[in-house]
């Protein structure tokens, strides 16, 4: 049985949110603001949180921060009352998995909770990829470049496992989102967010860039050997 923590503010929300999780078979607890949200983590294990963004007190930013500062790895699904790029941006920066706008449809919400559910129990294997100085260990979820140790939040991990792949071949942008959301896509721009990230951890500390976008098509890694001058 699925364990899930919900944070939000509005206590009608939370209950509608909290009685359809239960419907569907999962077990939920609730919490009202940052502060009880990170007691609860610190207590017990879930297996997703869905976080409001716009908590009183400690805001859900800074929960997924210090979730992912204490080495928590539990899927967060973001909820916010605007969809701005901005605001996935940062969600997205602190840590968050995926990201969704109010007001929710609770059975998208569901679906979005199983699919990084899923995503979180099956991504251990014990395959290590390489792709010029970059590597990464599909069991401890260990990504170096060059030797230097590269921090990366789930969704960010399972791109670059897609890239890493079936590198140096293009990977599209249909083929990445279901490497990380499955059957439930991505709201607009969740993707563009995650890559922005991806690249500024791979790459921006280097010389030579190898998460290239290939425009109307998708993405690519290079090796920076293959890459040309």
């Amino acid at each position: 049985m699925t364990s899930i923590l919900v944070v939000e503010d509005n206590l009608d929300l939370a209950a509608n949110i909290l009685d359809y999780m239960e419907s569907c078979g999962h077990e939920a607890d609730a919490a009202a603001d940052g502060r009880e949200a990170l007691r609860l983590t610190g207590r017990h294990r879930y297996d997703a949180i869905v976080l409001d963004l716009a908590l009183p007190g400690v805001d859900g930013l800074t929960v997924c921060r210090r979730l992912r500062e204490a080495g928590d790895g539990t899927p967060v699904i973001m909820l916010t009352a605007r969809g701005e790029l901005e605001e996935k941006l940062a969600g997205i920066e602190h840590g968050a998995d995926d990201y969704l706008v109010k007001p929710v449809a609770l059975a998208e919400l569901e679906a979005r909770v199983r699919a990084q559910v899923r995503r979180a129990r099956g991504e251990f294997t014990r395959t290590r990829l390489r792709v010029g100085e970059l590597e990464l260990d599909e069991r401890t979820h260990e990504v170096v470049r060059a030797g230097r140790r590269v921090n990366l939040a789930r969704a960010d991990f399972l791109l670059l496992r897609r890239l890493m792949r079936d590198a140096p071949d293009v990977v599209t942008r249909g083929v990445l989102e279901e490497a990380v959301w499955g059957d439930e896509p991505p709201a607009t721009d969740t993707l563009r967010a995650h890559i922005h990230r991806l690249r500024r951890a791979i790459d921006h500390p280097f010389t030579h860039p190898m998460l290239r976008t290939v425009h109307g098509v998708g993405y690519r890694l290079v090796a920076p050997d293959d890459a040309p001058a």
